[in-house]
């Protein structure tokens, strides 16, 4: 049975063998444009904490890509391990404890199943966040910015097209996304006292007022 991924993290891109086939998010390599993006908020962002979860299969190579931007632009991480809800408030706790300037979500299916939750601690806290997906953002987040998954819905509706007129997934390359989306929320912004530099608010594909 052939298996179309839809919105696969890191397979091989060029032929992943078997019946599998379809679109990646590149949802690690897009981790380190977080930090940037956070940084250009924040110049003097110096301490960075990251909403992760070490049983995701996309964890270790996601902290590699935020330790390389950290790296290269100066910030320190901390790394608040989230595997149930329950610990959602110890690591706003946490950061809060260590004075992080910010947070980054880098995913996780309960960080993606309690958004609403976590945008409404960080305006409680007063801490600026980024997070992969727009519906984030649309439920009272600062910013998010990943791919586009209405593209890829689309996309992938020419890769099924192409299966059931005889083509094999093992000979469609897994491709990467076109479209990338950067959403932000003003109003958000206003309650945490933060400005987004104007330059900012030009290249927004959405910006929530």
């Amino acid at each position: 049975m052939p298996i179309l991924l839809v919105m696969g993290s890191s397979p091989s891109l060029a032929r992943p063998g078997g019946n599998i086939t379809g679109l990646s998010t590149l949802r690690p390599e897009i981790s380190g444009k977080h930090l940037e993006l956070l940084k250009e908020v924040l110049p003097r962002l110096a301490r960075v904490a990251v909403f992760g979860t070490s049983t995701a299969p996309v964890n270790v190579q996601q902290r590699r890509e935020i330790e390389l931007a950290a790296g290269a632009l100066g910030v320190k991480l901390q790394y608040l391990d989230v595997l149930a809800p329950k610990d959602i408030e110890t690591a706003f706790r946490a950061a809060t404890k260590e004075r992080a300037d910010a947070f980054l979500v880098a995913g996780g299916n309960v960080l993606i199943s309690q958004q609403a939750q976590i945008a409404e601690l960080a305006i409680k806290s007063r801490l600026p966040a980024i997070y992969e997906r727009r519906e984030s953002v649309e439920v009272g987040g600062l910013m998010s910015y990943g791919v586009s998954i209405t593209d890829l819905d689309r996309r992938a509706a020419t890769y099924v097209d192409k299966i059931l007129k005889g083509a094999k997934p093992a000979d469609l390359p897994v491709e990467q996304p076109k479209k990338f989306e950067f959403i932000i929320n003003l109003k958000t912004a206003k309650q945490i006292g933060v400005t987004i530099p104007q330059s900012m608010l030009y290249r927004a594909d959405k910006v929530i007022k």
